[in-house]
């Protein structure tokens, strides 16, 4: 009786770990996500890190604020970070030429929306 059973059961496996894979899928489009921002009343916030020197970065976080259709005010902050050094990767020129070069570290942002 088992050697009956364990082909079924195989099959059952291997459909819900195919089902499990398409399920996982990145295709959905995240509806957080837009493209134009709300001019009738909105704050449209940019956050980036340029490289000041070798040893610092600046954090600058520009607020446009949207009200009716006017933007109203821009508030920008600078904010002085330490550098996170240097790293060696590989970069490819437009002959598709490959070189090990230094590079500047960047900061990875991740913002909390409560």
């Amino acid at each position: 009786m088992h050697t009956k059973m364990k082909p079924i059961v195989l099959a059952i496996l291997g459909a819900a770990a195919l089902l499990f894979l398409f399920s996982c899928s990145n295709d959905k489009q995240n509806e957080d996500i837009t493209q134009t921002v709300n001019k009738e009343g909105s704050i449209e916030t940019a956050v980036q890190v340029e490289h000041l020197d070798s040893l610092h970065d600046v954090l600058v976080t520009t607020h446009k604020i949207w009200a009716q259709n006017q933007q109203i005010k821009t508030i920008t902050y600078h904010d002085t970070l330490p550098a996170l050094g240097t790293e060696h990767t590989l970069a490819e020129n437009a002959e598709g030429e490959t070189k090990n070069v230094h590079v500047k570290k960047d900061y990875e942002i991740f913002i909390t929306v409560k």
